[in-house]
């Protein structure tokens, strides 16, 4: 049972990928502002720009916060250079990469799940409360997407009414978190629980057509309900029977 629980603290080790997940996590990351820049017609300096956005954003928003542990971009010697050449690969060669989008928009989610992991790990690593270890976590897996639509002065996609995205980290942060503090799993399983379960409620919202809830005001049927129970309260004042029963014994 070691291989699935621990007995140290959550806070002990930290979750290890190896680094050609990690690269190939911010890569995806990378290609996706790849197609945005493509699809914007923008020049080189764009397109590098973008695919360091939508491949290390994510993290950079988490490190600046927390403050604590180190910056990955700067500490990891491939990050940065894997992230530039895929920007400038996108550049000369675009055409696969908009051939392959709908492929990419799997790994993409993919990549969302593995950033969330080690959002949510380095937050329980440093004793963070649960909510802001999945909001830790949330944020490392969709940053990036969010800085790519404020620098395109564009209101970030996960603030607009569509399938499932930025809900779908916080499934799977929160669900890290939870195994690793609570349940005491192991956190190579937790991890792969976590993106299997990013994964699968985006595929659920797409094939669903699951939608974000939007236009929502609730203040009509409270101040009615309000309403009806202030008039039922004054008709029972009113009533010969409310008012013999305030009547005081003689």
């Amino acid at each position: 049972m070691d291989i699935f629980f621990t007995a140290a603290g959550p806070e002990a080790t930290a979750v290890s990928l190896p680094v050609w997940i990690e690269l190939a996590t911010v890569v995806v990351g990378s290609i996706a502002g790849v197609l945005v820049s493509y699809w914007r017609k923008l020049d080189l300096v764009g397109f590098v720009g973008l695919a360091l956005i939508c491949g290390l954003g994510g993290g950079l928003i988490r490190d600046i916060i927390m403050q604590q542990g180190g910056v990955y971009m700067l500490q990891s010697p491939y990050a940065i250079p894997a992230s530039v050449a895929t920007g400038i690969v996108g550049f000369l060669f675009p055409m696969p990469f908009e051939r392959w989008q709908s492929v990419i928009a799997w790994f993409d989610i993919l990549g969302v799940g593995l950033f969330s992991v080690l959002g949510t790990d380095k937050a329980i690593i440093f004793d963070l409360i649960p909510m802001a270890a999945i909001l830790m976590g949330t944020i490392t897996g969709i940053g990036g997407g969010m800085l790519r639509d404020v620098f395109l002065g564009e209101v970030p996609h996960i603030f607009r009414r569509d399938n499932l995205y930025a809900i779908c980290a916080v499934a799977g942060a929160g669900a890290y978190y939870v195994l690793v503090v609570y349940a005491h799993l192991g956190k190579p399983w937790a991890a792969v629980i976590c993106v299997a379960l990013t994964v699968w409620t985006r595929r659920m919202s797409l094939k669903h057509n699951i939608l974000s809830p939007a236009d929502v005001d609730l203040t009509p049927s409270i101040v009615g309900s309000v309403r009806k129970a202030a008039q039922r309260a004054r008709k029972v004042r009113r009533s010969p029977e409310g008012s013999a029963g305030d009547e005081s014994p003689r």
